[in-house]
């Protein structure tokens, strides 16, 4: 039996979220901003037919924000991963297998099911469910391969007439909307690629699948030769039921404002530490790397620039806070210099690995290998517990006090789904 993939797209995820809890904004234009909120990251489909362009500084649409009356919102990462969670629990109802490939989108394996109702219907019924239970706007694209579903739910997003789904599970059908459609939004090819492929004479994403695959192959990568596969209907991307673990964690913030002293930057440093060892631990992971990099403001060209990192090997595997939180701080300190204006830090954790992966200490005693590590695995839990559960936050005395740090978030909404003194008051 061949396989048939439906991939499932909010659209305009981050501004359908911030418009789901604003009814009195339902036809209002509106963008999103990025940390700090320096630039626009998302836009409703008003702002979007206002020519508003996706990354353009916000200082720089002032004039069509005061004409157009468009509403800005600071990213609100509680909200759209709540939201995002709710839509991958609705499509885990429907289908049985779902690979979850960003925060908006995720391929279903629907293979057999035209068995029971088209897949067109099926397709239908996934994006009135999703809006019945979540309330988001979703597109569903079909397909025999990943590239060609990701193509279907272009062509739905793109014209009207499809109202939200388009089947591409026949091969005519495949080859007329592959035809229309521009090389660069093929999934993999990008904006550098086209413009070599077009200089090849290959525009249309028809041309791309018509292609010699060993030219393709010797030419540009293996990549490309199965993307092409793929367009040809021919099923390449193994499907995972299990997401690969992580490789590295990442912890890393622009300041709201510009940080001189280093007690301030300690406080920054200790805060991304903690939470990137909170992830490490809900990867039931272990680090054996950790680096602290620093750096002013490249955008700033009338002020002295200073960017260093630092790294360093632990000893011991860990998911320890206190001893990630000390390393970080070391690092930080060893690459400080006074006199420049920092306008971010970060940590990132490599070396990663599960606990079969651990080595023990040789030096320690025999017999008491693993008493450390239990009791610091149980003292992580009880903080993690609270934390989950308890309004008030346990974290390293470093990290506590006033937050210079923190990014600013102007037009912040409300984390109206996990905060209930963030309900809305009905009098």
């Amino acid at each position: 039996m061949k396989t048939v993939f439906a991939h499932v797209d909010c659209n305009n995820f981050y501004a359908s979220c911030e418009k789901l809890f604003r009814p009195d904004l339902r036809n209002t234009p509106i963008v999103v901003l990025s940390n700090n909120d320096g630039c626009v990251v998302a836009r409703s489909k008003e702002a979007k037919a206002l020519g508003i362009k996706m990354g353009v500084p916000v200082h720089q649409i002032k004039s069509e924000i005061r004409q157009y009356g468009i509403q800005l919102f600071s990213s609100n990462y509680t909200l759209y991963g709540d939201m995002s969670h709710r839509v991958m629990v609705t499509l885990e109802a429907l289908a049985p297998r779902v690979d979850v490939y960003s925060i908006d989108e995720a391929f279903l394996d629907i293979t057999g099911i035209d068995k029971a109702v088209s897949f067109a219907d099926f397709g239908r019924q996934v994006k009135d469910t999703v809006y019945q239970n979540v309330g988001l706007p979703v597109c569903v694209g079909i397909a025999p391969t990943r590239t060609l579903a990701k193509l279907a739910n272009y062509a739905a997003k793109k014209f009207a007439a499809t109202k939200g789904v388009v089947d591409l599970t026949d091969p005519a059908r495949q080859r007329r909307l592959l035809a229309i459609v521009p090389v660069e939004e093929v999934w993999g090819v990008g904006r550098k690629l086209s413009v070599k492929l077009q200089a090849m004479g290959i525009t249309n994403a028809l041309q791309l699948a018509d292609t010699d695959l060993a030219t393709l192959r010797k030419r540009f990568s293996v990549v490309l030769e199965r993307t092409a596969r793929e367009l040809n209907g021919t099923a390449c991307i193994a499907w995972d039921d299990a997401p690969s673990p992580k490789k590295q964690i990442m912890c890393s913030r622009s300041f709201g404002q510009p940080l001189q002293s280093l007690p301030d930057l300690e406080k920054a440093v200790a805060h991304y530490a903690t939470r990137a060892t909170e992830k490490l631990r809900g990867g039931q992971q272990f680090a054996g790397e950790l680096i602290v990099f620093i750096r002013t403001n490249p955008f700033r060209t009338n002020v002295a620039q200073y960017s260093k990192s630092a790294s360093v090997k632990l000893v011991n595997s860990t998911q320890d806070s206190r001893l990630i939180v000390q390393q970080a701080l070391g690092q930080l300190r060893s690459i400080y210099r006074s006199g420049y204006d920092y306008a971010k830090a970060g940590v990132m954790l490599s070396e990663l690995v599960d606990e079969t992966g651990l080595q023990e200490d040789l030096f320690e005693p025999l017999g008491t290998e693993n008493l450390g590590r239990a009791k610091s695995e149980r003292l992580m839990a009880v903080m993690d517990e609270i934390n989950r559960k308890s309004r008030a936050t346990l974290c390293m005395a470093r990290a506590a006090g006033p937050t210079a740090y923190v990014m600013r978030r102007e037009h912040l909404s409300p984390a109206y789904t996990t905060d209930r003194a963030a309900l809305p008051k009905v009098r």
